[in-house]
């Protein structure tokens, strides 16, 4: 398995900034649509959205969210 040295998160020091991807509203992979910090009391996150940058919005559960079906 490779391994990748993630950049460390410049708000606590002591997590690191991963990224993680979407898919767009036609199927198409968005990648590094967000960077969020793993340390789970920092809390930082680095969102784009229709080109603009959106930093530390609220993180929520997605453990009440639904599969949507195709």
């Amino acid at each position: 398995m490779e391994q990748f040295n993630f950049p460390k998160c410049q708000k606590c020091q002591s997590g690191d900034l991963v990224p993680l991807s979407d898919f767009g509203n036609q199927g198409a992979a968005i990648h590094y649509k967000a960077w969020v910090c793993t340390n789970p009391n920092c809390g930082f996150n680095l969102k784009i959205r229709n080109g603009d940058i959106y930093i530390n919005e609220p993180i929520m559960s997605g453990a009440a969210h639904s599969a949507r079906v195709r």
